[in-house]
């Protein structure tokens, strides 16, 4: 981790800036459901994590509740990341296939998972105050991630804070304003924007995102990206 990825972590780790989320967060924390009781859970906001070197940027929500708010990692501990990373791996991106937990030996080669909020919220959504409040978190690690080509939003209103987050770090966003679609893409201050569906249980059990749907988005990532 650079210096400045490492600043930004422990600044995160340590954010309360939103108190709802802070409860929230906190609560899930004390109240896991039976499968998760007498594990220990992060109960913080969560990092992004990957490679310094990412030349792609992926954009999730915010952690689950009992998925990353539980295992302290991006994606981690639930079926949405068990989907991602099985799409990560399969396309070169990580050099394994699960993420199970902090210190599973998972490395990531060429990518960076970040978020747009970083607390686990009620419903699984953030509000516009609180996406704001977290918005500098991702404008910095976009500013700190110096050879990023292309950036992943996985879902609507991840797609929406991305294009945010890149007009706060000073590019220029086209009009009319893009609008989110699988597929997706769009180009900002040499940038490129991909949005896909959400890895979500409910678009991956009902088929409207497939592995190969996946797949594909992180082979077009990496080709615009040169990765």
């Amino acid at each position: 981790m650079t210096g400045r990825l490492a600043s930004i972590e422990r600044r995160v780790v340590a954010c309360r800036r939103c108190p709802r989320l802070v409860a929230w967060r906190e609560a899930a924390a004390r109240h896991p459901p039976r499968r998760f009781q007498g594990q220990p859970y992060w109960g913080r906001p969560l990092p992004g994590f990957g490679d310094p070197a990412a030349k792609i940027l992926l954009v999730g929500l915010a952690p689950a509740a009992h998925g990353g708010n539980r295992t302290g990692r991006m994606f981690t501990g639930d079926a949405s990341g068990d989907f991602l990373f099985r799409a990560l791996f399969d396309v070169g991106l990580a050099n394994q296939p699960v993420s199970s937990a902090a210190g599973d030996g998972l490395v990531l080669s060429g990518a960076f998972v970040s978020a747009a909020a970083r607390c686990a919220p009620p419903d699984n959504r953030p509000t516009p105050e609180e996406f704001e409040r977290c918005r500098p978190f991702l404008v910095e690690e976009l500013a700190s991630l110096p050879s990023l080509r292309c950036v992943v939003a996985l879902g609507g209103l991840a797609f929406a804070q991305s294009l945010r987050a890149l007009e706060a770090e000073g590019g220029s966003i086209p009009r009319p304003r893009p609008r989110f679609g699988h597929g997706a893409e769009t180009r900002i201050a040499g940038r490129v924007l991909i949005g896909s569906y959400h890895p979500s249980q409910q678009n991956t059990f009902t088929g409207r995102l497939t592995p190969a749907m996946l797949r594909a988005v992180f082979r077009r990532a990496r080709d615009v990206a040169g990765a």
